[in-house]
C-alpha cells in the first residue's frame, strides 16, 4: 500500500479495526494513480495531421 512494512501492522494491540481505521484514505491516490495509467494504456493514440 506504498507504506514501509509493518507500518501500522506492528503496533502491539491494535485490533485489525483500528489498523484499517488508522490507514484510512491513505490508498486512495494510489488506486487512482493504478487506474487512470490503466486506462492511458488502453486509449488509442490521436493520428497527428501533417
Amino acid at each position: 500500500m506504498g507504506l514501509d512494512e509493518h507500518h501500522v501492522t506492528g503496533v502491539p494491540g491494535l485490533s485489525r479495526a483500528a489498523q484499517l481505521k488508522a490507514l484510512g484514505n491513505g490508498v486512495v491516490w494510489q488506486q487512482a494513480a493504478a487506474a487512470l495509467r490503466l486506462l492511458l494504456d488502453r486509449l488509442d493514440p490521436v493520428p497527428v495531421a501533417a
